[in-house]
């Protein structure tokens, strides 16, 4: 089960929406809204703080056809907590989403809250000593950065391919209409490729013989 979800994890990771800024290596970006200076809570465990803000991110957060759009307001609920090992993060994350429905490519919006549980290791800790750097995240000069966490776990709770509504019909195959607001019993006749040629020879038989037809005089008027 655990491994199922490590792919599953991976697999969305691999699809998010990533930000554009540059993360130096050693460092977190000082102007990303998403980093919190931990200072204040030291290194005694127990010693706790909360953050209750609205930031704008920078960059779109989510998969490629819904997420919340750059520049908009996420609002940030969460617990600082300082123990042994680093700084304890909980908390929700909070943004108004848009994006396309995945059948129809009708805009559709919504909000999406994700939840947080993360450790912050301190440099020099046994955990940040003796884990992989991908596999957890450090503080660093007094600093964390959610930023990827809430990529995460944004990019985990939306779906990969949204819907306007669980029944949306999608778009007609052949003309594109939106079968949601086309005619009953919108369809089209559509004709073998292999029975094409033949369809077209009959086609030209058929205005043949009506051009001799038409061109043909009449006997009896001439009679007459």
């Amino acid at each position: 089960m655990i491994g199922d979800r490590e792919r599953m994890v991976q697999f969305v990771s691999d699809h998010a929406v990533t930000s554009e800024t540059s993360h130096g290596p050693g460092s977190a970006p000082r102007r990303d809204p998403f980093v919190l200076d931990v200072r204040s809570l030291g290194r005694r465990p127990g010693t706790m703080s909360e953050v209750h803000k609205t930031v704008a991110t920078p960059d779109k957060l989510g998969v490629e056809m819904i997420g919340i759009p750059a520049g908009s307001d996420v609002d940030l609920d969460l617990r600082l907590e300082s123990v042994s090992e680093g700084i304890l993060v909980t908390g929700t994350a909070c943004g108004e989403t848009e994006g396309q429905c995945s059948r129809c490519l009708e805009p559709i919006d919504g909000t999406v809250t994700v939840f947080l549980t993360e450790l912050f290791a301190y440099p020099d800790s046994v955990t940040e000593q003796t884990t992989e750097e991908d596999d957890v995240h450090r503080i660093v000069d007094d600093r964390i950065d959610l930023e990827q966490s809430i990529i995460d776990a944004v990019a985990l709770e939306l779906p990969m391919s949204p819907l306007c509504s669980e029944d949306c019909p999608g778009l007609c195959q052949v003309c594109g209409i939106r079968l949601a607001v086309a005619e009953p019993g919108h369809a089209h006749e559509l004709i073998d490729p292999r029975w094409a040629g033949l369809a077209n020879k009959f086609s030209e038989l058929s205005d043949g013989e009506a051009s001799e037809t038409d061109a043909k005089p009449d006997t009896q008027e001439r009679r007459d």
